[in-house]
């Protein structure tokens, strides 16, 4: 009433400005003060001034502390809206309405996958006392044939995040190396497992019996949920769909719909959308993410195929040796051989890009086996082979490989395949994996919790920047090999093949090196590359023996050059910096 519109020295009705308002309270107040009538009625004036300032400005600070904490305010449960009025006297009182209930504020992270990656991640988390959902498109067993190895360095990783068991009653079988053929000749190459127990050792399993033990480990822990739906989109603080250079507040799914392992593609039927919110979103639903291109901008590039069959017998019967993985350098690419239970042993046919992909409905795949592969393969196993063709089980998977490319997103971040691919030649894929997980909890751990979104942030660069030495070692080594053991018409990269088998076979430090850097035991890049280079003067010194000729002396150049045309595009892809700069430099550099 005392702020109406009067008339002032001028004659107008206009409201008065905001200084004139202030000078004409704090004259007052003077006058009050003169009078007598006591500072009481001036402190009281006071407040209610204060009152009315704060409440002009309510609204914004509300936004401010909403947009800090991510999602209304500290994602607490909002089974209930509160509405805040003034009542008569200045007294606060709350008006409640229902509202329908969500789960805002009950989880710390939502994991989007259930794979290897997602389900090491949530037991990894629960057991820090973090409330945990996973959200899962089929809580089925999978039925793959990739995902079958887990290399010794993998297997330490495990025990470290103590899931050790997961390997236990699923008719896992050991494996302590490799044996490699080529035209007749034998190299064999044992892990360097000195001085390690007993257990440690690789591990060779059906894919979807190790990965149902990780989702029994996880769901036994305490504030561990695990649920089937479909991921559809990420979500901001407002329930939205997010959108680049908004902080990922949460997810929505769809309940109800089904996974074609067969197609892998998402099968829609009647089905209820839920929302999930969370400070942090970690995406690692796999080699076929949905969400990827939402995160990152890395692209997947298809280098061939793997055609999986199954040999029926004991290993020890099937295999040269029944504790190693086999790998026969063939035509036009290499064909590996290991155990995955007692009773059984897998086949990979790889099928590179450049060869058109066989029919198996029009019998092609049969006759290219047949015809193909049989007369390569070691004369033992040749006769086995023959009958799981006719058997005709003849299952195919796309290999896909894909340079990490770390992003800042806050809220959210990619691990597992959905983040970072190799060819599964080398058996790399859940070692990465696993490391992956050990570092993301080790550098997220001194948090008490994910709202932070600054805090959040620099952790995950930590880990970026931490887990670049053995990731990128295993996938650098991964795809060099892939390069180097597929046939071309080029003379100087078979002789680069040829001269990688024998140097391998000469056994000693030749062999320990190159296998310590694909079981994992090794993340050293620069021992890789050291390795690399070996080999390729290893093949220009075999050309120059007895005499070297002009036209060896060409060729030998050409093995060089062909060697840095393989090594030096996959060390740019991955990233020179990340591989070869440590972390704390990289640090200083503000890069990740």
């Amino acid at each position: 009433r005392k702020c109406a519109p009067r008339s002032h020295r001028d004659g107008s009705s206009r409201r008065p400005t905001r200084g004139e308002r202030g000078a004409h309270f704090r004259a007052r107040d003077s006058r009050a003060t003169a009078t007598g009538r006591g500072r009481g009625v001036v402190a009281r004036r006071r407040l209610i001034r204060s009152f009315i300032h704060s409440s002009a400005n309510l609204e914004r600070a509300n936004e401010d502390v909403r947009w800090r904490s991510m999602v209304s305010l500290s994602f607490r449960r909002r089974s209930k809206t509160t509405t805040m009025t003034r009542g008569e006297g200045g007294d606060a009182r709350a008006r409640v309405d229902d509202a329908e209930e969500d789960e805002t504020g009950r989880w710390d992270a939502v994991i989007v996958g259930a794979g290897v990656a997602g389900a090491s991640l949530a037991h990894a988390l629960g057991r820090e006392g973090r409330k945990v959902l996973v959200l899962e498109r089929d809580m089925k067993q999978p039925d793959r044939i990739v995902g079958e190895l887990l290399q010794p360095g993998g297997y330490l990783k495990l025990k470290e995040l103590g899931l050790e068991s997961c390997v236990e009653g699923i008719d896992a079988q050991k494996v302590y190396g490799y044996t490699m053929f080529k035209d007749g000749e034998v190299a064999t190459m044992t892990y360097p497992l000195e001085g390690r127990s007993d257990d440690v050792a690789g591990r060779s399993f059906h894919n979807g019996r190790f990965v149902q033990k990780l989702r029994e480990a996880a769901r036994a822990v305490e504030g561990v949920e695990l649920r089937q739906g479909t991921v559809k989109k990420l979500l901001n603080a407002r329930g939205d769909e997010w959108s680049e250079g908004e902080v990922v507040a949460g997810v929505s799914y769809a309940t109800g719909d089904t996974w074609d392992e067969k197609t892998q593609t998402v099968i829609s039927t009647k089905s209820e959308t839920k929302t999930v919110f969370a400070p942090l979103t970690v995406v690692c639903d796999g080699h076929f993410s949905s969400l990827r291109s939402k995160l990152s901008q890395a692209t997947p590039e298809p280098p061939s195929h793997f055609v999986g069959l199954i040999l029926r017998g004991a290993p020890s019967d099937l295999l040269p040796n029944g504790s190693h993985g086999h790998v026969i350098l063939g035509d036009p690419s290499p064909v590996l051989f290991y155990p995955i239970s007692s009773s059984e042993v897998r086949c990979l046919v790889d099928i590179p890009s450049s060869v058109k992909m066989p029919s198996v409905a029009k019998g092609e795949m049969a006759k290219y086996v047949l015809e193909k592969i049989v007369p390569q393969v070691p004369q033992q196993l040749q006769s086995h082979l023959i009958k799981a063709v006719e058997d005709g089980q003849f299952r195919s998977m796309p290999n896909k490989t894909m340079a990490a490319k770390p992003a800042r997103t806050p809220g959210a971040v990619l691990l597992g395949d959905a983040f970072n691919m190799r060819h599964p030649l080398t058996g790399g894929g859940m070692t990465v994996a696993l490391n992956d997980i050990a570092t993301f909890q080790s550098m997220l751990s001194p948090l008490p919790d994910f709202t932070d979104p600054v805090k959040t942030g620099a952790k995950l660069d930590e880990f970026y920047r931490h887990r670049t030495r053995p990731a990128l070692t295993i996938n650098t080594l991964a795809n060099a090999l892939y390069a180097v053991f597929c046939s071309s018409g080029d003379s100087s990269m078979e002789e680069m093949r040829q001269a990688c088998f024998e140097y391998l076979k000469l056994g000693g430090g030749y062999a320990r090196g190159p296998i310590a850097l694909l079981s994992g035991l090794d993340p050293n890049p620069l021992n890789l590359v050291s390795h690399f280079f070996s080999v390729a003067v290893f093949g220009v010194g075999r050309l120059m023996v007895p005499l070297p000729t002009p036209e060896r002396i060409f060729k030998g150049g050409n093995i060089l050059a062909g060697a840095c045309k393989i090594i030096f595009p996959i060390v740019k892809g991955e990233g020179f910096t990340r591989m070869f700069f440590p972390a704390w430099l990289r640090t200083k550099l503000g890069i990740i």
